[in-house]
C-alpha cells in the first residue's frame, strides 16, 4: 500500500510540475529597477470579495501590485501615532523612529488611520504622522496613489482587483535565480514567446478603440515576444462600422460589407515585403511599440519576423473616432 501511494504521489508530483508554464516576465521594481526573466507558473491565485478566483497565466496580461496591510501592523501604527502626542519628547522621538523603522506594510496603515475618526492630530510639530508617512513612502518609493489591492489585466480588456496570493517571485535571468519579495514590486507584465508552446492567442480588437490613427491605446500590445526568422500567422474575422468612413461596415480584409467589389485576397509574405500596404479596414501590426514600421495582417497572413521585439496589432485608418462599433477578433500564432 506504500508503495503504491508512493508511485501515485511521483506521478501527481510529475503532472504537477508539467503543468507549470514557463513564462517571460518583465518585473518593474519599487526602487525603479527593471528585471527580466523566466518563472514557472500555470495561473494566478486571486482572493477578491466575490471569492478565489484561479486564472490560466495565459489570460494575465499584467499585474498591478498594491500593498496590503494587517490587523498586527495596524494596530501597532495606531498605538506608536497615539504615543506622538505625548508631552515625553524622548518618547515622540522613539515612537516617531519605530514608526520609519517599519516595513512597507506601514505605509497604508499609517494613510487609513489619519484619515479615520480615531485619529488627533499631535499639538507638537516635532515628530508628526504625516512626517512619519512621508519618510517611509520616500524610502520605498510608493506615492500617494498607491492601492491596497492587487489588479490584474484579463485579455487586454478586463481587470479584477483582489489579493494576488503570492510571497515572492523566483526569477531566472541571465545572471542567476533570483527570489525577489513581492512587496519589492511594484509592476509586472506577463510576456509569451513563440516558443515557448503556448499556441495560439486571441485577441479582441475594438473599431472604438484599437484604430491605428489612434494616439492613445490603438495599437494593441499583445505580450507575444517574436525573434528575427520566426514564422508568425495571423488570421482575422468580424466587422467593424467606421464612423470616419461614412458608416461603412469594414472586414479585416478591407472589403466593404454589402459591396459588389471582389473581396481582396489573403497576403501571405515576408515582414519586409514592400507590397504589403494596408487598405482602411485592414488589421495591420508591427513589432516593437515606437516601429513606425505599419504592414498589413489582414484576415489572414502568413510571413517572418525580420526584427525581435514585441508584437503590436491594430487596424487600419488614417482618421480615428470613437464612435466607430463592432470589434475583430484575432487569433495570433508564432513558430
Amino acid at each position: 500500500m506504500k508503495k503504491i501511494f508512493g508511485v501515485l504521489a511521483i506521478v501527481l508530483f510529475a503532472f504537477n510540475v508539467h503543468a507549470q508554464n514557463e513564462v517571460e516576465l518583465k518585473l518593474t521594481l519599487r526602487d525603479g529597477n527593471l528585471v527580466s526573466g523566466t518563472s514557472k507558473m500555470s495561473s494566478i491565485s486571486l482572493s477578491t470579495a466575490y471569492g478565489k478566483l484561479e486564472i490560466p497565466i495565459k489570460n494575465v496580461t499584467a499585474l498591478d501590485l498594491g500593498i496590503s496591510t494587517d490587523k498586527t501592523v495596524n494596530d501597532k501604527v495606531a498605538n506608536l501615532i497615539k504615543q506622538l502626542s505625548n508631552s515625553n519628547e524622548q518618547l515622540r522621538r522613539t515612537s516617531y523612529d519605530e514608526l520609519i523603522k517599519m516595513d512597507i506594510k506601514a505605509i497604508p496603515a499609517i494613510s487609513e488611520f489619519i484619515y479615520s475618526a480615531k485619529y488627533e492630530p499631535s499639538t507638537y510639530v516635532d515628530y508628526t504622522a504625516d512626517a512619519a508617512l512621508s519618510e517611509l513612502q520616500s524610502k520605498y518609493n510608493v506615492g500617494n496613489d498607491i492601492s491596497d489591492k492587487d489588479v490584474v489585466s484579463i485579455d487586454y480588456e478586463y481587470t479584477m482587483g483582489g489579493t494576488y496570493e503570492f510571497t515572492k517571485i523566483d526569477l531566472k535571468t541571465e545572471y542567476g535565480t533570483l527570489s525577489i519579495p513581492k512587496e519589492k514590486i511594484k509592476h509586472i507584465d506577463v510576456l509569451f514567446s513563440g516558443d515557448n508552446g503556448s499556441g495560439d492567442m486571441t485577441f479582441k480588437l475594438l473599431g472604438s478603440k484599437h484604430i491605428s490613427s489612434n494616439t492613445d491605446g490603438g495599437w494593441l500590445k499583445t505580450g507575444i515576444m517574436v525573434k528575427q526568422g520566426q514564422k508568425i500567422n495571423i488570421t482575422a474575422s468580424g466587422e467593424i462600422t467606421f464612423a470616419s468612413l461614412s458608416g461603412s461596415k469594414y472586414k479585416p480584409d478591407g472589403s466593404v460589407a454589402g459591396s459588389t467589389t471582389a473581396a481582396i485576397t489573403d497576403y501571405e509574405g515576408d515582414y519586409n515585403a514592400g507590397n504589403a500596404y494596408p487598405t482602411y479596414g485592414n488589421v495591420v501590426y508591427k513589432i516593437g511599440e515606437t516601429s513606425s514600421q505599419m504592414l498589413k495582417a489582414g484576415a489572414k497572413f502568413n510571413g517572418v519576423a525580420s526584427a525581435s521585439g514585441m508584437l503590436f496589432v491594430s487596424v487600419y485608418e488614417t482618421v480615428y473616432s470613437a464612435s466607430n462599433t463592432g470589434s475583430y477578433t484575432v487569433k495570433i500564432s508564432v513558430k
